[in-house]
């Protein structure tokens, strides 16, 4: 074969089937005047997110260089934009306050009527706020102190007058002075002494 011969200076191959879509398909850069392929998208800018230009590489970088998406913002809107920054721009409501809450009060019956009224809670999850804090309220001793006056001997609700005359009652009791000196009960006056340290921690003495 002679590839010197001038029939292969005529032969001419044209475009496949598929150089002819990509090259129909293809989108030219979205700079005015500009004719080569926009390969590289840029966004359009506040109000129109998720969309974007087509540019070639020259006029990406020169859009880019330029690009603010907070232009036209005066210090109010700059404000509230980061506000809302802080959480991701998403809806809120004031605890307690939804809109179903709403709608349970305009029916007249409030989020702690409804709570646990069609369904077994024997966890607390669904009780209203109100009702919780009305129990938190209510409740005027902690796990620990509850224990030292279970120590003591009272309940919950001996004031402070009474935890103080038990509390004497048992040291006389139990001290090795008011036993001759035998120490065999040393080790519940000392429970004793931590309980009425603990209430006194707490507030209660």
């Amino acid at each position: 074969m002679n590839f010197n011969s001038r029939l292969f200076d005529r032969i001419r191959i044209g475009p496949s089937e598929a150089e002819e879509v990509v090259e129909a398909d293809a989108r030219h850069c979205d700079h005015a005047g500009c004719t080569k392929l926009g390969e590289f998208r840029a966004p359009m800018g506040r109000g129109k997110e998720g969309k974007f230009f087509q540019f070639c590489l020259e006029h990406v970088k020169a859009y880019n260089a330029t690009y603010n998406y907070f232009s036209g913002m005066n210090d109010e809107a700059l404000a509230a934009y980061a506000k809302q920054e802080e959480i991701g721009h998403r809806p809120t409501w004031k605890l307690g306050v939804n809109a179903s809450a709403a709608r349970m009060a305009q029916r007249g019956r409030g989020p702690s009527e409804q709570d646990g009224a069609d369904v077994q809670d024997a966890f607390n999850l669904f009780r209203g706020r109100a009702r919780r804090e009305q129990e938190r309220a209510e409740s005027r001793v902690g796990v620990l102190a509850k224990k030292a006056l279970e120590t003591l001997d009272l309940d919950e609700t001996a004031d402070r007058a009474a935890i103080k005359a038990r509390y004497k009652e048992l040291v006389k009791r139990f001290h090795p002075d008011a036993n001759g000196g035998d120490r065999s009960r040393e080790g519940r006056l000392q429970e004793i002494l931590k309980a009425y340290q603990t209430l006194k921690t707490n507030g209660l003495v």
